[in-house]
């Protein structure tokens, strides 16, 4: 989960630039780059059926064709402009992208009322009403769902990506269908690994797929240990992860965020695109 306390603290020291009344009314969306390139894509807002009720989510594709699906976990503070913008990036270099309301069950988008600049204890009790088995049942159904999709190549692996709380989401994504992820995505993740019983990192020989896993600077002085458990951990398994510190603060990568790092974000971006080429097939 996101630590909301260190986060919040922590945003005077990593920012670039005050994003933070932008974010509100979803300008900051609108920093983030388009690629070379460009596939003119198609836009949609969609309900899914889940166990537990219907989900409010976006979904981008490609206008011709069937592509590769990428599922997105959002961040503690939701489904938003700037999350649609970044799901239309990633379509628009050739991917079937579906993001989705991870707290639906409680309220539709949007849940954060002023985007990154809400009050974190206006959203925590929506993270924390979250957990492994909602984690995982949800995880299944918009798989079924993307898989059910006509833009969706059915024949391709799914790559899923997550920001904050959202990197804890792709672990359980992966090692709840293996045999349908290939390659997840952890962009300052949160909780990856823990003493609890039901850590992340405990799921990785149950996983089938590759990882990468960009983690915040201040998040790796609070928790140095993480990405040698995670090293690992991975080399037990025998499965491939690129696991990195980026000298970005945590929340570096969605641009409506005050810490947004440009140079750092389209990095982590790259990366993930050359780990889909070579894992999504």
């Amino acid at each position: 989960m996101c630590e909301a306390d260190s986060f919040e603290k922590d945003l005077q020291k990593y920012s670039r630039r005050d994003l933070g009344i932008l974010a509100a009314i979803g300008v900051g969306a609108s920093l983030f780059p388009t690629p070379e390139d460009a596939l003119d894509v198609q836009e949609s807002e969609v309900m899914i059926d889940t166990p537990d009720g219907k989900c409010d989510a976006y979904f981008v594709a490609p206008s011709k064709g069937a592509h590769a699906a990428v599922l997105v976990w959002p961040d503690i503070f939701g489904l938003r402009p700037a999350f649609r913008q970044m799901g239309k990036r990633l379509a628009q270099s050739g991917y079937s992208v579906l993001v989705v309301n991870p707290f639906y069950r409680k309220q539709k988008a949007p849940t954060a009322a002023q985007g990154t600049a809400t009050p974190f204890p206006e959203v925590t009790p929506l993270a924390r009403s979250l957990n492994e088995t909602t984690h995982v049942t949800d995880a299944k159904a918009f798989i079924t769902w993307l898989d059910k999709q006509p833009q969706v190549d059915t024949k391709k692996k799914i790559g899923t990506i997550g920001y904050c709380m959202g990197g804890a989401i792709v672990f359980r994504t992966a090692a709840a269908v293996p045999e349908r992820v290939g390659a997840g995505c952890s962009f300052h993740g949160g909780g990856l690994v823990t003493e609890n019983a039901d850590s992340p990192h405990l799921l990785i020989p149950k996983m089938k797929s590759q990882l990468l896993i960009a983690i915040a600077e201040n998040d790796d002085q609070r928790g140095p240990e993480v990405k040698n458990v995670l090293k690992q951990a991975f080399a037990d398994a025998n499965l491939k992860a690129e696991i990195e510190v980026y000298p970005a603060g945590h929340g570096w990568c969605p641009p409506d965020t005050r810490v947004y790092n440009e140079d750092q974000a389209e990095k982590a971006w790259s990366r993930m695109l050359f780990l889909f080429e070579a894992a999504l097939l």
